[in-house]
């Protein structure tokens, strides 16, 4: 399958804003979809909710985790208007204990358009993406080279 990382390249020091991938093995470790938007594709499954968010401030306490609005800290949207986070995969990437910095929100999402770059993540064509989710089960590895 296609798929693309982020515009910092794959690397081995992954840190907050650099916009890179980090090199590994990872763990899918969470399953989100937007049930307005798509059928649950997994048992597992567990739909985005209106106001939920991933805090991707590394001086606030739930640094890298799935919080709530309003949260008065940086973080990332989860129900966006655009199609990108209609199913996410989170990875294990600095959780569940995050150290602050080194990077936080890695997921496996839907691309914006084929081979755009994502600011870390991996992306893919949809179809590929709902795939995977009907195929995987928690703590399937993942393997960034």
């Amino acid at each position: 399958m296609a798929a693309t990382c982020g515009w910092g390249g794959v690397i081995d020091n992954k840190r907050e804003g650099d916009g890179a991938t980090p090199r590994g093995a990872h763990s899918i470790v969470g399953l989100f979809y937007r049930p307005d938007r798509i059928s649950r594709p997994s048992p597992w499954a567990q739909p985005i909710l209106p106001g939920d968010l991933w805090c991707d401030d590394p001086k606030h306490q739930a640094y890298n985790t799935l919080c709530r609005a309003p949260l008065g800290a940086s973080a990332e949207t989860l129900r966006r208007s655009d199609p990108q986070y209609d199913l996410i995969m989170i990875t294990d990437w600095n959780w569940p204990r995050a150290v602050p910095g080194l990077g936080s929100a890695i997921f496996m999402h839907q691309w914006r358009s084929p081979g755009a770059s994502t600011a870390g993540c991996i992306a893919m064509a949809r179809q590929n993406l709902v795939w995977l989710a009907k195929s995987l089960m928690p703590e399937t590895r993942l393997i960034v080279r």
